[in-house]
C-alpha cells in the first residue's frame, strides 16, 4: 500500500506503524522527568532482543568454559549496541521514516527486495530462538514435552493481538513487567551463586584465552539484533514531538537517555547469565555446559537451593515471550517499509510463527530434543550474517548531510560508527567462515554438497554486501524521496 503521491508524482510510504504513529503526547514545557517519562518506552521494547533465549545459550556456554574472562566482550557489545540503537532512533526522529523505508529510498527496488528477504530470514531465525526458549522454559517448569511446548507458543498470537489493540503504552508496560521479572529472577541466581567480585572486575580487562575466540565472536555477533535497528527507528515515531530544530534535538536527546537506561539493563541481564554460569558451573568444574537444559538440571545440586531452577525457568519463559512481541512489530515494519505490503497483525504473526515452528518441530522429531542447542546456535549465526546488511545502510544514512541536514552525526561519532560496522563485518565473516569450515570437515565424502551450495551462496552474499556498502558512497545526490517532514 502506498501513501498519496508527492509533488514529483511518486507515491509516499505509509507512516511507520501507522496505528500508533505519534499516539503518545509529549508535554511541551513541564519538568525534565515528565518529558523523560513520555519518551521512555521504545528502547525497552528494543532491549528485549538483547536478552532473548539465543543469548542465554551463548552466555552460559562462555561463562561455564572461561569463567569471568569474557565479561569485557559483553561490555564492548553493549557499547556497540548503544551507539547503533541511538543512530537508529536519530534516523527515525529526523526523517520521519524507519530504516526499511529509508533503505527503499536510498537503493533501487531490486536491492530493497533482497534486503527485505534477508531481514525476513533474520526475523524468522530470531523467532525460532524465541519458540525454542519458551518451549524449553515450559518443559523445565511444568515437565511438558518440547513438541507440546513448541505448539503452545503458537497461542501467543492472541497475546500479540490484545496488546496491539491496547496501544503502544500498554505494550511497553507489558514488556517492562517481563524485563523486571527476568531481572529479579537472575538477581536471585546471582545471590545464590555467590560470585567472586574480584574475578568479575578482572574479567572487564580484555584478554582472550586459548579457544575463546569463537565464543567472543558469538557474543558480539548475537548481541546487536538486525531487526532491532529497523524496530527502533519506527518506535520513536510513536511520540508526538514538535517538528522544530529544538523539538527534534530534544527528541534525539531523550531517546539517547532512554536507550542508555534500557540497553544497560539488557547488559546486566547478559552479564548476570555469564556470571552465574562462571560462579556455578566453572567453579564446580563443569566446563562444558552448553545446553540450557543442562544448566537448569545442575543449578539445584550445585547451589543447594530448590528455588534456583524454578526462577531460571520463569526468567527463560519471560525472555521468550518479551522477544516475540517485538519480533512481530519488526516484521510489520520491514514488510511495509521495503515492499510497501501491509498485512493484518494476525496474518503477519501466523506467518512468522509458522516459519519458526516448522523447523523446530522437524529438528525435535527427527534429531531429538538434544539438538535444540545446535538449533539455537544456528539461529544466532543467521542473525549475525544479516546484521551487516542493516548496520551499513544505517551508518551511511546518518553520516550524510544530504539526508540528515543539520542533524548529521559529527566526525567523531561517524568514525566510531564506521569502526563498529567494520568490526561487526569482520567478526561475522570470521563466524561464518568458521561455521562453513566445520560443515565441510564434518560432511566427509559429501563435502562437495557444501562446496556447490553453501560456498557459492556465501560468496553471493559477500558480493551483495560490498554493493550495499559502496553504492551510497558513489551516489551524486539524494533521490529526493527520503526526507518526508
Amino acid at each position: 500500500m502506498l501513501g498519496p503521491p508527492d509533488d514529483k508524482g511518486e507515491s509516499r510510504p505509509l507512516r511507520s506503524l501507522s496505528e500508533v504513529h505519534e499516539s503518545v503526547e509529549v508535554p511541551r514545557h513541564p519538568s525534565f522527568w515528565r518529558r523523560l517519562f513520555a519518551f521512555s518506552g521504545p528502547a525497552y521494547l528494543v532491549s528485549v532482543g538483547y536478552m532473548d533465549p539465543g543469548n542465554w545459550a551463548t552466555d552460559i556456554a562462555a561463562g561455564s568454559r572461561f569463567g569471568y574472562t569474557l565479561i569485557w566482550v559483553l561490555v564492548m557489545s553493549n557499547l556497540m549496541a548503544l551507539l547503533l540503537q541511538s543512530l537508529s532512533a536519530r534516523l527515525g526522529i529526523v526523517t520521519g521514516l524507519d530504516l526499511a523505508q529509508a533503505c527503499r529510498a536510498m537503493y533501487n527496488r531490486r536491492v530493497s527486495w533482497v534486503l527485505w528477504v534477508l531481514c525476513e530470514v533474520a526475523i524468522a531465525a530470531c523467532d525460532l530462538a524465541e519458540v525454542l526458549g519458551s518451549a524449553i522454559g515450559l518443559q523445565l517448569l511444568f515437565g511438558l514435552p518440547l513438541v507440546a511446548g513448541v505448539l503452545i507458543t503458537a497461542l501467543d498470537t492472541l497475546l500479540i493481538l490484545v496488546l496491539h489493540g491496547r496501544g503502544i503504552r500498554m505494550m511497553e508496560a507489558f514488556i517492562v513487567v517481563l524485563i523486571t521479572t527476568i531481572g529479579l529472577a537472575l538477581a536471585v541466581e546471582i545471590f545464590l551463586s555467590k560470585p567472586e567480585w574480584g574475578g568479575i572486575a578482572r574479567g572487564a580487562v580484555p584478554t582472550l584465552p586459548t579457544g575463546a575466540l569463537y565464543f567472543a565472536i558469538g557474543i558480539l555477533g548475537a548481541t546487536v539484533m538486525p531487526h532491532n535497528l529497523y524496530l527502533h527507528s519506527a518506535l520513536v515515531q510513536s511520540r508526538r514531538i514538535v517538528h522544530t530544530p529544538a523539538g527534534i534535538r530534544s527528541g534525539v536527546k531523550f531517546n539517547v537517555i532512554d536507550s542508555f537506561v534500557a540497553l544497560n539493563g539488557a547488559f546486566l541481564v547478559n552479564a548476570a547469565l555469564l556470571v552465574m554460569a562462571a560462579a556455578t558451573f566453572y567453579r564446580a568444574g563443569y566446563r562444558d555446559v552448553a545446553e540450557i537444559q543442562d544448566a537448569h538440571r545442575l543449578l539445584e545440586p550445585i547451589l543447594g537451593a530448590s528455588i534456583a531452577p524454578i526462577v531460571f525457568a520463569v526468567a527463560l519463559i519471560a525472555a521468550g515471550q518479551s522477544s516475540t512481541v517485538t519480533g512481530t512489530l519488526a516484521g510489520q515494519i520491514v514488510m511495509e517499509g521495503f515492499v510497501q505490503l501491509r498485512l493484518s497483525p494476525l496474518v503477519r504473526r501466523l506467518l512468522t510463527r509458522s516459519l519458526a515452528i516448522g523447523p523446530a518441530l522437524v529438528v525435535i522429531l527427527v534429531m531429538g530434543e538434544k539438538a535444540t542447542g545446535d538449533l539455537l546456535v544456528l539461529s544466532q549465526v543467521v542473525l549475525s550474517l544479516q546484521l551487516s546488511f542493516a548496520v551499513i545502510p544505517l551508518v551511511h544514512l546518518v553520516s550524510d548531510r544530504r539526508w540528515m541536514g543539520q542533524y548529521v552525526i559529527g566526525p567523531g561519532l561517524r568514525t566510531a560508527a564506521w569502526a563498529v560496522a567494520a568490526t561487526i563485518v569482520a567478526l561475522n565473516l570470521g563466524l561464518a567462515w568458521g561455521e562453513i569450515s566445520e560443515w565441510i570437515s564434518g560432511a566427509g565424502p559429501h563435502a562437495w554438497l557444501v562446496f556447490t551450495t553453501v560456498v557459492p551462496g556465501a560468496l553471493l552474499l559477500l558480493g551483495f554486501l560490498a554493493y550495499v556498502a559502496v553504492v551510497p558512497a558513489l551516489s551524486v545526490g539524494p533521490t529526493g524521496k527520503l526526507q518526508r517532514r
